[in-house]
């Protein structure tokens, strides 16, 4: 497993107006969107692609396109959601798929409830869209589920990750083709599960308590 900690002042920017409680639900979820893009830039430096040959105004060239079957983006509802138009405005030619997973607050384990994806995922580029890395508990099980249907390479992107889930993550994942990449890595869990000094919940802050 891979982790990359992205390190640019625009993200660090724009991570410290989502971390203060009195950002409003629309500059918040304008400015996921932005972070978002700018982490999956970081996340699709390895994305595959094939040799093309195109004409310019002046001569014939050769240039590259994203390989065949295009990568998946999967958001883990309903928080991952608030992340997926960052994710396509970058890579618009990317399948989507859904994976509903919810935390039980006593277990801190997930739940699946929804899932919509390809029957084969056989050769696949994934890219997993989870706002929180907290206890790993979601996005261990999300992409062992994906690498379970055939995937063979998975990355996740998370605006915020714990050391206990990222070594949680770690301790699972082992060597298989999997990346992490964050928008930056938190001091702790607290009692409740919940990254320090983190931004609170993510699905709340994108849409409101429900």
């Amino acid at each position: 497993m891979r982790v990359h900690v992205a390190d640019h002042p625009l993200i660090t920017h724009k991570l410290t107006v989502l971390r203060d409680k009195n950002t409003a639900a629309p500059t918040f979820r304008a400015l996921t969107e932005e972070l978002v893009t700018l982490l999956a830039y970081e996340a699709t430096r390895s994305v595959r692609v094939e040799e093309v040959d195109i004409e310019t105004p002046v001569t014939a060239t050769k240039g590259v396109a994203i390989s065949s079957p295009k990568p998946l983006v999967v958001p883990i509802l309903r928080a991952g959601l608030g992340m997926l138009e960052g994710m396509v405005k970058l890579v618009p030619t990317a399948e989507v798929g859904f994976l509903g997973m919810v935390r039980n607050e006593e277990t801190l384990q997930p739940d699946t409830y929804a899932e919509r994806l390809p029957d084969d995922l056989s050769n696949r580029q994934c890219f997993v869209l989870d706002p929180m890395l907290a206890t790993g508990g979601s996005l261990i099980a999300a992409i062992q589920y994906l690498l379970d249907r055939g995937a063979t390479d998975v990355t996740a992107v998370c605006i915020l990750g714990a050391p206990e889930g990222l070594a949680a993550l770690e301790k699972a994942m082992g060597d298989q083709d999997v990346t992490i990449v964050l928008g930056a890595l938190d001091e702790r869990l607290n009692e409740n599960g919940y990254i320090v000094p983190g931004l609170g919940d993510a699905g709340d802050r994108l849409y409101g308590l429900v």
